[in-house]
């Protein structure tokens, strides 16, 4: 074996180690320049205060991730399977499947959230149905890309060693098709975490809280809230990106 051929693995893992690294760092970069500028912005007696302290801003951010993560959970468990499932339909299924999923993000967030609130009021199920009509169409139309994508060689060779058509698509479609399906699932999860933002309006809580007090009072607590929704969103890809490195099956070269 050529040293060439050694010194590759292993540049490929310091790569990949520096990736898997620098996102955090970069967070806490901009944190700290945050604080910075944070220090500039003009201080807003009474408003700032009221708004700017633990209990508030720990209650409104547990509020989204609570928010975030249901509606993402939803996304994933129905998305996935019914990507799946629209990848092998026929045609007609995958334009009916389409027209829905683009219609929950063709309207804007807030019309939805509007419309939402008519029907069943106040609250976060609104918020959540809404995140969730709003984040399908990422993870349907990765998961159809990544199914309908694999070689039908590999297919093919699978079928040729006994397995069914249901097992050919669980064992070999699906893992080779996953690393286009967390595309989608990391795309939907920001898309989720920054539109979760609106819930404001329709009594869903959140960050949203935080950003909504601030305008028209303080740049400081819109500043606040619009770093801590920008923080959360670049670790939760972050986060998802390391359970996408631990399930999705590495290819090994020659």
């Amino acid at each position: 074996m050529s040293i060439a051929a050694t010194a590759l693995p292993s540049a490929r893992s310091r790569a990949g180690t520096l990736r898997l690294f620098s996102t955090p760092a970069l967070v806490l970069v901009g944190i700290a320049l945050s604080v910075g500028v944070y220090q500039t912005l003009t201080v807003t007696p009474g408003a700032d205060d009221a708004i700017l302290n633990g209990p508030f801003l720990q209650s409104r951010f547990v509020g989204h991730i609570a928010l975030s993560a249901v509606s993402f959970a939803v996304v994933a468990v129905v998305g996935v399977p019914l990507g799946v499932a629209v990848a092998v339909a026929g045609r007609a299924t995958r334009i009916v499947v389409f027209l829905l999923a683009n219609l929950g993000q063709a309207v804007p967030g807030i019309g939805i959230l509007v419309l939402l609130y008519a029907f069943l009021g106040l609250g976060a199920t609104p918020v959540i149905i809404a995140l969730v009509a709003y984040g399908m169409l990422p993870v349907l139309r990765n998961t159809v890309a990544g199914i309908q994508g694999v070689d039908p060689a590999a297919v093919e060779a699978a079928r040729g060693m006994g397995m069914t058509r249901m097992q050919a698509l669980t064992r070999v479609q699906v893992p080779l098709a996953s690393p286009l399906i967390f595309a989608g699932l990391r795309t939907t999860l920001v898309l989720i975490i920054g539109t979760a933002t609106l819930g404001n309006f329709i009594g869903g809580g959140g960050l949203g809280d935080v950003i909504n007090s601030g305008i028209n009072r303080s740049d400081r607590i819109v500043f606040v809230g619009a770093v801590m929704v920008a923080a959360f969103a670049l670790l939760a890809d972050w986060a998802l990106s390391l359970v996408e490195r631990a399930v999705v099956p590495r290819r090994t070269s020659a």
